[in-house]
């Protein structure tokens, strides 16, 4: 009879590894239920028509100006935002870093306020700031500083000034953190060899904060690219995102076929966008395991 030449090292390995497949058995078994199937169904989806195989509902995105047009816009207005983001949340993540505890606490609470409450509350508290008679257009006619009321809602100013307001702590948070961790010996040492607090920043604290910075340009990129609530209401009808597009054709044309492959293009550039900022830097640094 022939025997185990296992060590009991390595018997003891692999009983720990059935062990730990055991325990990830129910995550990932929702994972498979929530995820996959509904990825693969979508994919199926996609390419199926009155029963058979076709690929009409991805010709479209050649043959039809809507919708390349609109992916267009989708993508200028997500670079808007992400752009916008880093230049308010970076100064806020900065600041905070180098408070004390207790008062970059403070700060961090007032940044994560927002999500006290939900996006479709902030949206229509926006759609009242900024239509024709609230509160913005009336304190400007008031002041004298301007004779009629501007436009700002119903236009993309007032979709990309919500969705800013929506995601800035998704930029702060990973800046912050990121900051956080940069040792003030590194600062110090740049300024006791003649640097000045220009170039000590621009040569030691900024390239040492870029992975917080693409960590949470990629969040707020490519959540913007998913965003509905906020460009249906303060968009009126004139800021068309892919969304939207994927919603018109299931309520309007029930052309569930049509709506999924738009769901795979977008799927398929955002993991584009994931795959170009891991080649800026290694995801090891965005996600803070290295």
């Amino acid at each position: 009879m022939k025997q185990s030449t296992r060590s009991p090292s390595e018997l003891h390995e692999r009983s720990e590894q059935r062990l730990m497949l055991l325990l990830l058995a129910p995550a990932l078994l929702v994972i498979v239920v929530l995820l996959v199937l509904p990825l693969l169904w979508l994919g199926w989806q996609s390419i199926r028509q009155d029963g058979g195989f076709t690929l009409v509902h991805y010709q479209r995105f050649l043959t039809d100006s809507v919708y390349w047009m609109t992916f267009l816009q989708t993508f200028r207005i997500a670079a808007i935002v992400t752009f916008m983001t880093v230049v308010l949340g970076y100064p806020v993540a900065y600041v905070a870093a180098g408070l004390p505890q207790r008062w970059s606490i403070l700060v961090l609470a007032m940044v994560l306020l927002p999500f006290w409450t939900s996006v479709l509350v902030r949206a229509y508290a926006w759609l009242i700031l900024l239509q024709r008679n609230g509160i913005i257009n009336s304190v400007l006619t008031g002041s004298g500083l301007i004779d009629a009321p501007l436009k700002l809602v119903n236009n993309e100013f007032g979709t990309v000034m919500a969705t800013i307001h929506i995601l800035l702590p998704f930029m702060v948070l990973p800046l912050y953190a990121t900051m956080k961790k940069i040792p003030g010996e590194l600062t110090m040492a740049g300024a006791s060899l003649g640097g000045s607090p220009l170039h000590v920043f621009l040569r030691v604290f900024l390239p040492l904060s870029l992975p917080g910075m693409i960590a949470g340009m990629v969040l707020v990129f490519v959540l913007t690219l998913g965003f509905y609530i906020t460009p249906e209401l303060l968009g009126g009808g004139r800021t068309y995102m892919v969304s939207m597009l994927v919603s018109r054709n299931i309520e309007v044309y029930n052309e569930w076929g049509a709506a999924s492959s738009i769901s795979v293009v977008l799927m398929v550039c955002v993991f584009l966008v994931f795959r170009l900022a891991s080649l800026l830097i290694p995801f090891e640094r965005i996600m803070g395991t290295r």
